[in-house]
């Protein structure tokens, strides 16, 4: 961990490299092997010319570069799965916070640039500056190894590992940072590392598998939710045939093997939620459920964004009203999710201010595509969307 920042630029300049020499000559047959041969070419160049720097600065010191001569990598995917892994449980280090060991692995192993993880945090980026500087230099100070974790660092670390992959399927499946309100990148990423902890024997628990079944349910839905311009398409609009009923079958699955032990995650009963989303009718018995296991979710741990979400299933279960009165109880007013709720939960109440809720959401929205579906609820108002917005 003492030498992250010089891993960072050699990975920075490898890519780089890759946009030079590919433009002109083209695709290499391998990419990836090409990227990790010149990644280990730059390093060997760098740990040459640091070991001739420090026996020039002590001159009196023999130092042996034998080491930095000839080094092979193990570039298989197990090995390059391992050592992922590895560096996810070295980097959720409990002698940092936990808000600085999520924004690290975010940045370091999902690629997070500082405003998607503000994003993801609902902060500012001169916070997650901060408390990734501040995360950096105590692991240095601590001079952590990255080596496979023991049974009792995977116990005590496991919670924000989960929590950042969590974070990084939730910024793809609803991204805040880009022009686009799906990241399928971030989002296969994140089912990936998911995967590979379901793969090893002592990090294949009960809420690893319901986050999996989670990310599943979800990523069921993706061809379903946006139009051929990006708009998004609400759950009761979608196109049920679009949706993969292979992943369907997958969260089913994962959800089953789930119900072991005796704890009860958050990852369960989120799971839950898009379970009964994979049922398109609207029944009593699909939002009674669905609004019993906000219930218990709400009491486990607490979000505003979750106190949001369940008003929703409030207003299928027992009419807008009711959920008007909680939604409007949350005050959330700097985020444009609440704003749109209310246009939504006034709409055909009283249209005028269903009306301006929406104008409100549209001016914090941060994507065309959210721009674009706010647009057309106050099209369908009788409003007039402003023409910056290209409506």
């Amino acid at each position: 961990m003492a030498h992250i920042e010089v891993a960072e630029d050699i990975v920075s300049d490898t890519f780089l490299a890759a946009t030079e020499i590919w433009s002109t000559k083209g695709l290499p047959d391998n990419p990836r092997a090409w990227l990790y041969t010149v990644a280990k070419n730059k390093t060997k160049n760098y740990l040459k010319r640091d070991a001739l720097f420090q026996q020039k600065l002590s001159p009196e010191i023999q130092y042996d570069t034998a080491d930095t001569e000839e080094f092979e990598l193990d570039l298989s995917v197990k090995n390059i799965g391992d050592s992922q892994l590895a560096m996810i449980f070295t980097v959720c280090n409990p002698q940092i916070s936990t808000e600085s060991q999520v924004a690290l692995a975010l940045n370091l192993l999902c690629g997070f640039g500082i405003q998607e993880i503000a994003d993801a945090y609902l902060t500012n980026k001169e916070v997650v500056y901060k408390r990734l500087n501040r995360a950096k230099e105590k692991l240095k100070e601590l001079n952590i190894s990255i080596g496979q974790p023991s049974l009792t660092e995977i116990h005590l670390r496991m919670d924000n590992v989960l929590t950042t992959l969590y974070l990084l399927f939730s910024e793809g499946y609803y991204s805040m940072a880009q022009n686009t309100t799906l990241r399928r990148d971030f989002c296969t990423e994140a089912m990936r590392l998911v995967y590979m902890l379901t793969d090893h024997d002592h990090t294949n628990l009960p809420k690893v598998n319901a986050l999996l079944s989670l990310m599943c349910f979800h990523a069921s839905r993706f061809d379903a939710r946006s139009d051929q311009n990006g708009e998004a398409i609400l759950y009761q609009d979608q196109d049920e045939s679009l949706w993969n009923m292979e992943l369907i079958d997958r969260g089913k699955y994962y959800l089953g093997l789930s119900a072991t032990g005796g704890q009860l995650s958050k990852y369960h009963l989120e799971a839950g939620i898009a379970y009964w989303h994979t049922h398109k009718e609207d029944t009593p018995e699909k939002w009674d459920q669905i609004l019993q296991l906000y219930n218990n979710l709400l009491i486990l741990e607490y979000s505003p964004i979750v106190a949001l979400n369940r008003t929703f299933a409030l207003a299928k279960a027992n009419g807008k009203r009711a959920a008007i009165a909680e939604a409007e109880k949350l005050k959330l007013t700097d985020n444009h999710f609440y704003y749109s709720l209310l246009g939504n939960l006034y709409t055909d109440i009283d249209n005028t201010v269903a009306l301006q809720h929406y104008q409100q959401a549209l001016t914090m929205a941060v994507s065309n595509a959210e721009k674009l579906t706010i647009s057309r609820h106050i099209q369908q108002l009788g409003g007039v969307p402003g023409n910056e917005y290209g409506i």
